[in-house]
């Protein structure tokens, strides 16, 4: 077999609110880019595991892991979608920190720049007003609330992770040194193009805005526009071109 236009990537996969590692089960794996899930505290084989109080913690308990999990690739994306995003973004610059010469590039997702508060605040309302907003806000119901047991033990981490996303603060660093990419569906009503954009003041590496056709959760629907588009990145950054 001839070698791949991409014989060493990977890409990390950070999901969004509430959901595990199997919200990209159906992403497929090819010779030319290892797709990895990353398994969060508080859900699917991380269930018993605490969810840590903020974004910045969460990053930098995880980050140990994924240097390890990409020690044998060449090129890295890290990827999140919505709240996924901002923690891909934090992950990022943990893992940089343990490994500066890591080859990544940040892709994120169906978010706004990282210094844009995240509006109206949800968490404190009771369930089913929190769920209901929760729909409103993405376009989208996780499976697992239209069953009452699945619903118990889903919810808690959902509200975790949305109570993150509400309290996160960026604070001022320095520009990350490595690509960036922002993606958005083009009917996504919750993220317009002019917050996606946001993401370009946090590099001084590059920056690209993708859009795709769909809403805010583009990406249940078309997988393959998000990796096509790291393929692509990882390609581009690693030609030069």
């Amino acid at each position: 077999m001839g070698e791949s236009v991409l014989p060493t990537a990977a890409v990390l996969c950070f999901p969004p609110a509430g959901a595990g590692a199997t919200f990209y089960r159906t992403w497929q794996v090819s010779d030319a880019l290892r797709v990895l899930p990353v398994d969060l505290p508080g859900r699917e084989k991380r269930y018993a595991d605490p969810v840590p109080p903020d974004v910045g913690t969460l990053a930098r308990d995880l980050a140990p892991d994924l240097v390890k999990a990409v020690t044998d690739v060449r090129k890295v994306a890290v990827f999140g979608h919505s709240f996924g995003a901002i923690v891909a973004y934090e992950a990022v610059r943990a893992m940089l920190d343990l490994s500066p010469g890591l080859d990544a590039v940040l892709v994120v997702s169906g978010s706004p720049g990282p210094k844009t508060l995240r509006g109206t605040r949800i968490s404190g309302r009771d369930d089913d007003g929190f769920v209901a907003a929760v729909q409103a806000i993405a376009g989208y119901r996780h499976p697992a609330l239209d069953d009452p047991e699945l619903r118990e033990l889903f919810l808690p981490t959902l509200r975790a992770d949305v109570l993150m996303h509400e309290n996160y603060q960026p604070g001022h660093r320095q520009p990350l040194s490595i690509p960036v990419v922002s993606m958005r569906g083009t009917a996504d009503d919750v993220v317009p193009s002019v917050n996606a954009s946001e993401w370009r003041d946090v590099t001084t590496a590059g920056f690209r805005l993708v859009e795709v056709p769909g809403g805010h959760m583009y990406l249940t629907d078309s997988p393959a526009a998000v990796l096509d588009t790291v393929g692509e990145v990882l390609h581009s950054t690693e030609t030069g071109k």
